[in-house]
């Protein structure tokens, strides 16, 4: 029995010379960070995910906020339904199309916004030990230049912020600062 098993192993392959692969385990790395750093705090990191969206974009549908941030719509919902519950977001009908509900956030999301940026702080203070800052801004240039290369032009991607806020992109958190 073991034979057989043994004659259907995959090829091993050495995924620790991609860089993609590192991006991934720094990405992991750092969500798994954020969650330990919101968690006691009573914020998960999708909630960060949507506020960031809002603080940057501005009011978006559901349907916008689940493309962004890449997940399935019904997934969003449960986020937003707590969110709605702590009242940090409301939910609007558009006037046009009365099944299109739009995201805004509440004055009540204002403290959880803050507690979020001193996380995403920490976190990125602990991410970026050892590098020096001329190592980080080559880092975010070569990060940059890969999400360039492999960009979809169909979903605008959330992007750094020129105020050097911690920016929470769908899979990662990342700064535009050291």
């Amino acid at each position: 029995m073991m034979k057989k098993a043994d004659e259907n192993r995959l090829q091993p392959h050495d995924f620790e010379e991609s860089v993609g692969y590192w991006i991934c385990r720094a990405s992991r790395a750092f969500e798994r960070a954020m969650n330990d750093e919101l968690a006691p705090r009573g914020i998960t990191y999708r909630q960060a995910q949507v506020l960031w969206l809002l603080a940057h974009e501005g009011s978006l549908s559901q349907t916008d906020l689940a493309e962004r941030m890449r997940i399935e719509p019904p997934t969003l919902v449960g986020i937003l339904d707590r969110m709605e519950r702590e009242s940090w977001i409301r939910r609007e009908s558009d006037d046009q199309d009365r099944r299109r509900k739009f995201v805004a956030p509440l004055p009540k999301a204002k403290p959880v916004w803050s507690k979020i940026i001193a996380c995403s702080d920490k976190v990125r203070a602990l991410g970026n030990e050892g590098l020096s800052a001329d190592d980080q801004q080559l880092l975010k240039r070569l990060l940059g230049r890969i999400v360039e290369n492999l960009s979809d032009d169909s979903v605008p991607e959330a992007s750094p912020s020129s105020d050097g806020a911690a920016v929470i992109v769908p899979e990662v958190v990342a700064t535009s600062t050291s």
